[in-house]
């Protein structure tokens, strides 16, 4: 194929996405009746019906007593870190999105970045304890790409030494750690419904535990701390859901093995296109436990490819594959944190090279089989013109 940098023509018409809403047409039509009885109720928040049931249902799918849902996952984790009543410092990794670090300063808690593992991209326990400090009052791991972090080793490291542990679980809906679903891991685990995840409720998250007196905390503080009618008994903030986020979370919920299904189908897909090409390897999923297979990412490496991450990015764009940079450059080198913390220096290193490798493909496709081939035979043209491609960026740049 001659490339869109050549020939100035795209191989898709519309762009691509990575992030992408998955609604079917019979989530559509589930949520447009759920919507006419909230209507006829004239009950549209403030702990309604709609949000009770998903409560219910979310808390058993992922096996914990309670489940907490609010507006979306910066809150829940707000709320969570709040309802643990943590101060000082918290121990995260650096390889996640930003609001995993923005929410701990919300709190007035200090961000400690640490570096993630070779094989599962998430937080290297070993490392946890050098970053240690009197200060130090939780850690928290996030499950990435649907891979669980190091469970059980977290948990170790956080009992040695009187540390809670919170799970930031966005990507991990629907996972499990070996026989156990993700959700009732350490003090508490949190989840994102944002548009673009594998189950939405439009924007929002949720709080699993199995911690009563946590949940409890968690529901009065998401409702502006009332303990009970004119009875405001702590510094809460409205994290509410409305009825119609809740909506269309149950008429998803029938649609998740479905979505699961499909998810792993074009994971599997990709890995058979794409496993004969030099320098380009898939992340695996689903070796520690049931994944959803939402992000298919793969690590790209220059030296064997040919070009780097970033050139490959920036040539499947211009055919409209809007390819995803996850998570770079790392929190730590992001300015805002930089500007914070001019006199830290972090060593980090498996973050900074996987930061410049990782590259995330469209998962939700219009037409699959057709979009893969596709897809994989400009990954594949890339590499057989390396030094042509390296020429136009160079011209380009």
């Amino acid at each position: 194929m001659e490339l869109a940098i050549f020939s100035g023509k795209p191989a898709f018409v519309k762009p691509i996405p990575v992030g992408f809403p998955i609604v079917e047409a019979d989530t559509r039509q589930r949520f447009h009746g759920l919507m006419d009885e909230a209507f006829d109720r004239n009950y549209l928040t403030n702990d309604g019906p709609f949000l009770q049931q998903l409560e219910r249902e979310i808390a058993r799918l992922h096996d914990t007593a309670h489940c907490a849902i609010v507006c979306n996952a910066t809150i829940a984790q707000m709320l969570s870190l709040q309802a643990l009543g943590l101060d000082g410092e918290v121990i995260l990794p650096s390889f996640t999105f930003i609001a995993t670090a923005h929410a701990c300063l919300w709190q007035n808690l200090t961000p400690v970045f640490c570096d993630i593992t070779e094989d599962t991209l998430t937080i290297d326990p070993d490392q946890i304890e050098t970053l240690i400090t009197p200060r130090t009052s939780a850690v928290i791991g996030v499950h990435l790409f649907g891979n669980p972090c190091q469970v059980e080793k977290l948990e170790a490291v956080c009992q040695k030494y009187g540390l809670r542990l919170l799970f930031d679980a966005s990507h991990a809906f629907g996972c499990s750690y070996g026989d156990r679903p993700i959700g009732g891991f350490g003090d508490l685990e949190f989840l994102s419904f944002h548009a673009t995840k594998f189950f939405s409720t439009f924007e929002g998250g949720a709080i699993l535990t199995n911690d009563a007196s946590i949940d409890q905390k968690v529901r009065w503080n998401r409702n502006f701390g009332f303990a009970g009618y004119d009875n405001v008994q702590y510094l809460g903030i409205n994290g509410k859901m409305s009825e119609a986020a809740a909506a269309m979370g149950l008429a998803s919920l029938p649609a998740v093995p479905r979505r699961m299904a499909n998810c792993q189908s074009i994971y599997k897909g990709y890995r058979e296109r794409l496993s004969a090409i030099p320098g380009v390897s898939i992340v695996p999923v689903g070796e520690q436990g049931k994944s959803n297979y939402h992000y298919v990412v793969l690590l790209i490496d220059e030296a064997v490819y040919g070009v780097s991450r970033d050139v490959l990015v920036s040539v499947l764009w211009k055919e409209n594959v809007l390819a995803r940079k996850y998570f770079y450059p790392g929190c730590h080198q992001m300015p805002f944190y930089c500007r914070l913390y001019p006199q830290k220096t972090w060593h980090l290193p498996v973050t900074e090279r996987v930061s410049r490798q990782v590259l995330c493909l469209p998962s939700n496709l219009p037409h699959p089989e057709e979009d893969m081939d596709i897809i994989a035979d400009i990954i594949a043209t890339v590499r057989k013109n390396a030094t042509r491609v390296q020429q136009w960026c160079a011209m380009n740049a």
